[in-house]
């Protein structure tokens, strides 16, 4: 069944109240961004347009309770639970709630859950492309500053890389370590093949950039 542009319309002005007061990092800018680079990818993909802009606009409602939290909150559980009050409003087939749902719980590799329709597919790659190249590195500085770090560099990065569980949620967590921990693997974790094209191009222009940045930060250029 398709679904009417003024559901889509009116999903997106509901989601986009969770997303008042929320970090620069993950606010509606960057819904956003994700959802016209899922738009982009899935019309090459061939992926149902209207559900990837549904689980587009809601990948992330459940992001600001989980930041409040410090992590004890899943903002994909939460985000997931969100989104089926939502979508429980409208003339949307449970198919299509269900895949909806699904983007928003497979969205985030940190939870094992793989995505296995292509709308979800889509999801994942687009907001794991927010993350890299020039907007990552911009994003990555706005996590790192809020949480109070050293946004620029601890000295701690390699070791703390190592240790999964320190990572998160306190002020060791600069912007470089987001880098080392996360961001220089995500073009291996890109599914799509419209999106690794993406990705490719975004990785190397930000690995260039922090490796000219620790550089710079040691004194050696």
């Amino acid at each position: 069944m398709k679904i009417d542009t003024k559901i889509i319309a009116k999903i997106e002005k509901e989601a986009k109240e969770f997303f008042v007061g929320a970090s620069g990092c993950h606010d509606w800018s960057h819904v956003q961004r994700v959802h016209d680079l899922a738009l982009r990818i899935a019309k090459k993909e061939k992926a149902d347009v209207n559900i990837v802009r549904i689980a587009a606009y809601l990948h992330d409602i459940g992001r600001k309770e989980e930041f409040d939290s410090k992590g004890k909150i899943s903002h994909v559980e939460r985000g997931a639970q969100l989104a089926d009050q939502i979508l429980s409003k409208y003339n949307i087939s449970e198919e299509d709630k269900n895949n909806i749902k699904h983007c928003i719980h497979a969205h985030s590799y940190r939870h094992g859950i793989k995505p296995e329709t292509i709308e979800a597919k889509v999801i994942f790659d687009s907001d794991k492309l927010d993350s890299i190249g020039a907007i990552g590195i911009g994003r990555a500085f706005l996590f790192s500053g809020r949480l109070g770090s050293n946004c620029l560099y601890t000295g701690r990065e390699k070791e703390l890389v190592k240790n999964a569980g320190s990572y998160g949620f306190t002020k060791d967590d600069s912007a470089l370590l987001e880098y080392y921990f996360k961001l220089k693997n995500i073009k291996n974790k890109i599914i799509t093949k419209t999106a690794k094209k993406i990705a490719k191009e975004r990785h190397d222009y930000m690995a260039g950039f922090f490796k000219r940045f620790e550089l710079e930060i040691l004194g050696k250029i």
